[in-house]
């Protein structure tokens, strides 16, 4: 079984430069300056010919860079979980039961949120103008297309473009079967991905116990080569998301630009939606199964757990958090094989806050952009959100960089996603936050449900 990471050493004093400061502060900031930069400057040239369109355009690289990263990094995280991670078939089978419970009830949640209220809706209005009057610019420019069947000022909805990629269950089926080995990566298929590392993880658990002692060492040598890419994407990344206040106050000045501060006037429908459905997850679900199946009552559980809760809301990393959460888990009493199950392997997988979130996310764009999608579709987009989630716990703001991948299973036009990610980025770093205290209140959970099996008889524990 893998090992707990240790526990994080205090940050260093505060700096004076904006460099030293943590991320969050510094993309506020970036939100902040992009903002002033888009409301003053508009449309006009900002100096030397660049406009705030330009400025827009370097964000568009940056998500486009993200999103390459990304494919990789969950291939390689999920087998690096297998070559990690050592769990016994009882074991494995109950925890992929309780978590698969869990994320189906978070599924539920978000579904219902979203197709009974339809809060993506308070968002079409303001999307559809933006995106027509980008759609103007591009024939003002393009004097050589008046002569072209589309009229200016018209052109096809959004609700048009959508209606595209209504597709039957067999026709997403073949579009997630790839047509040779390397295409699910130039194609960012996450699913396909997913899959395709879980068989490779698999094979790979089966071959060492192969009675093979030529093999084996060819074997060592190939999980050490996927750790040691594993650690080189996550650095990629750990730069890249260094980078990220810039590429979001760009992206911002784009979109304020083009079509003024008016564009995050209903962020505050977006946060609340997903908050709704955090919540609802972490103070409901978690706790109540905990006391009805686990019996530790929620009064014990949030008392005992908010240490570790908290701690995971200030870090932005449940995995970070590993240490307190068992020691949560043993004021519990919970069994130390439980709580390191769950602690120390299932939370790569017990992902809640991170699957929900990016889910919702996807299918509130979606709803925004009038897409018609159906039961099966959506459950389609939630996969994939959960493929993207595997592994990647122990990231800070992981979410950012997978939301990428999740949006484009969603099948939703590059200009809808580059219209809504800004303000979507521009509170990340508070629902951030949020994802990880609902995933190591997962943790805590799964733990005590582990455990209920072999305390059978015990009362609840108040």
């Amino acid at each position: 079984m893998n090992e707990c990471p240790p526990k994080p050493e205090p940050k260093s004093s505060f700096s004076w430069s904006p460099l030293g400061w943590p991320l969050p502060v510094r993309v506020v900031l970036g939100v902040t300056l992009g903002a002033i930069i888009g409301f003053y400057a508009g449309d006009r040239d900002i100096r030397y010919g660049w406009t705030t369109a330009h400025l827009g355009e370097i964000a568009k690289l940056y998500i486009q860079l993200l999103t390459a990263l990304a494919t990789p990094l969950i291939f390689f995280a999920v087998i690096e979980a297998f070559v990690k991670t050592q769990i016994s078939g009882a074991q494995g089978l109950k925890m992929f039961v309780v978590c698969a419970v869990n994320i189906a009830f978070a599924f539920a949640v978000g579904l219902l949120i979203l197709n009974v209220f339809k809060p993506g809706l308070s968002w079409r209005k303001d999307l559809t103008e933006a995106l027509q009057k980008e759609k103007d610019k591009e024939k003002e420019k393009d004097k050589t297309a008046a002569s072209e069947k589309a009229q200016p000022g018209k052109g096809p909805s959004i609700s048009d473009d959508a209606k595209k990629v209504s597709l039957s269950p067999l026709e997403i089926l073949k579009s997630y079967i790839p047509k040779s080995v390397l295409q699910p990566f130039s194609e960012n298929m996450v699913l396909t991905v997913a899959v395709l590392a879980i068989l490779i993880g698999a094979a790979l658990r089966s071959l060492k116990h192969a009675d093979d002692p030529e093999l084996l060492p060819s074997l060592v040598v190939f999980e050490h080569l996927i750790v040691a890419i594993y650690q080189i994407i996550i650095k990629m990344l750990m730069w890249l998301i260094e980078l990220a206040p810039y590429a979001i106050c760009f992206a911002v000045a784009g979109v304020v630009g083009s079509t003024g501060l008016k564009a995050f006037k209903q962020v505050g429908v977006f946060f609340l939606t997903t908050t709704v459905a955090l919540s609802i997850h972490a103070f409901i679900y978690y706790p109540l199964t905990a006391w009805l199946i686990g019996g530790k009552s929620p009064l014990r559980y949030f008392s005992e757990g908010i240490g570790a809760i908290l701690t995971g809301f200030s870090l932005n990393s449940s995995l970070a958090t590993a240490p307190l959460t068992l020691q949560a888990l043993e004021r519990l009493q919970v069994s130390e094989s439980s709580a390191r199950l769950s602690a120390c392997v299932g939370t790569n997988f017990n992902n809640d806050g991170i699957t929900l979130y990016e889910a919702m996310t996807a299918l509130f764009i979606a709803q925004a952009a009038g897409m018609e999608l159906t039961i099966a579709q959506q459950i389609t987009i939630l996969l994939a959100a959960l493929a993207g989630s595997m592994g990647i716990a122990g990231i800070p703001n992981s979410g950012l960089i997978i939301l990428t991948l999740v949006l484009k299973a969603a099948q939703l036009p590059d200009e809808v996603v580059n219209y809504a990610l800004p303000i979507v980025y521009s509170i990340d770093f508070i629902i951030a936050r949020l994802r990880s205290a609902v995933n190591v209140m997962g943790d805590l959970q799964v733990a005590i449900l582990l455990d209920a099996g072999q305390q059978q008889g015990m009362p609840p524990q108040e």
